[in-house]
């Protein structure tokens, strides 16, 4: 089921994923600007506020997204293209994962010490689960929260991504600019600041295709 959270991350990832703020999203799908705003989320007696299926479908229309592509950004949901029976993937907490042992030089799992998660059929190999620890991507990931991770998924900007430096730091992000000698991540929590790499300096990067709500 979509949470009232998971409904709004769609809509924060769709405008992520065109370069435009939720103001911009909004009027360029002929809303009010404030349609989208986090103020309008929850009402003042505290009640949560939902967009209207209306609202859904004109955002759709105008960035020629699916409606696939947009329950994939509500991280609510694993995509898959047929019905499968549940399995485990591999479980890491976060902090662990800069710690060597744990990945192959493509950022597949390998070695010892992985716990195991249950998921919504995920439909390829590879895939693995990572426990979020720290408060940079507050309040989209929160301590505790189970991320999935796909090596092999192609990764573009306005995307949830796992990073691992050759430094051996591993930090969860959202690619906002990657050019031919540089990457540059964001966090939502505004106390912390942007990071840019040398593209020399990353290991792998990893999309988050699924996350516990």
């Amino acid at each position: 089921m979509l949470s009232h959270r998971a409904i709004w991350d769609g809509i924060d990832a769709l405008a992520r994923r065109h370069g435009l703020s939720v103001s911009a999203l909004a009027k360029l799908a002929g809303l009010d600007a404030t349609a989208f705003n986090v103020s309008k989320r929850i009402s003042k007696d505290g009640r949560e506020r939902w967009p209207s299926t209306e609202s859904l479908s004109k955002v759709l229309e105008v960035t020629g997204d699916s409606f696939d592509n947009f329950l994939a950004g509500t991280g609510a949901y694993l995509q898959t293209g047929r019905s499968r029976a549940p399995q485990s993937v591999p479980l890491l907490g976060l902090a662990e994962a800069g710690v060597g042992g744990f990945f192959d030089s493509a950022g597949f799992p390998a070695g010892q010490g992985w716990d195991e998660v249950s998921l919504p059929s995920p439909n390829e190999n590879g895939i693995y689960a990572l426990e979020v620890h720290g408060d940079s991507m507050e309040p989209l990931y929160r301590e505790g929260d189970r991320i999935v991770v796909s090596p092999t998924e192609q990764v573009r900007r306005g995307d949830r991504v796992v990073v691992k430096t050759t430094g051996g730091e591993v930090m969860v992000k959202i690619l906002h600019r990657q050019t031919g000698k540089q990457i540059e991540l964001h966090s939502i929590n505004p106390a912390y600041e942007p990071r840019i790499f040398e593209l020399s300096q990353i290991e792998w990067i990893a999309r988050i295709i699924w996350a516990s709500q």
